[in-house]
């Protein structure tokens, strides 16, 4: 990675670390884009050049979420199932980031439930991710399965690791320790694709 690429990530992360902090802090209505900047030293509209709205400070990883899923079916093996690839995913993008389940996921999801701009992107963000990982999926099996049923099985992929993480996200207890939250979610999302997963 070249210096201003190592740089703009510093500074990107920066601006996540300070939104976290704030919204924590003073509530994300009363926090506002300028006081994130400048707790990041940045200017206001150089912030705009990072992220394109307050709410996407919540979803800095989603695309690499993406990224991660369609690399793992591209780089599929020749007997491995659908699910297995998605699962296999899962586990990479865990591995990789604490994203899914470090502070800001709590956050994220608590803001989801509360805030409707948060809670609008969120969906809009799922919905996309849904669209293009399931796209995907459809190419690399076209004797499985066609568009409707890769994105009834995206669908529920992403739909079970979404409700398992709220719930475990819940519990304080379950926070406290990453590693144990990540292995409780990949086992949980095995149950719910194991319809798919006939070696399993």
């Amino acid at each position: 990675m070249f210096l201003r690429d190592r740089k703009r990530a510093r500074t990107r992360q920066a601006l996540v670390d300070a939104a976290v902090d704030l919204f924590g802090r003073q509530g994300y209505e009363a926090t506002t884009i300028a006081e994130i900047a400048a707790a990041a030293d940045i200017g206001t509209r150089t912030f705009f050049s990072y992220f394109p709205s307050k709410e996407d400070l919540l979803f800095p990883e989603a695309d690499r979420r993406v990224r991660v899923a369609v690399d793992a079916i591209a780089g599929r093996s020749p007997d491995e199932e659908p699910a297995e690839v998605l699962l296999r995913a899962l586990r990479q993008a865990n591995d990789e980031s604490g994203d899914m389940t470090g502070p800001l996921a709590a956050l994220r999801i608590r803001l989801t439930m509360e805030v409707p701009a948060v809670r609008g992107r969120a969906l809009q963000l799922q919905w996309e991710s849904q669209r293009e990982i399931a796209r995907h999926l459809a190419a690399a099996y076209p004797d499985r399965l066609d568009e409707v049923s890769a994105a009834a099985l995206v669908g529920a992929f992403v739909g079970a690791a979404t409700a398992a993480l709220t719930t475990l996200l819940e519990d304080p207890r379950r926070r406290a320790d990453p590693a144990a939250l990540r292995a409780s979610l990949q086992q949980a999302t095995e149950v719910a694709l194991r319809p798919w997963t006939p070696r399993a």
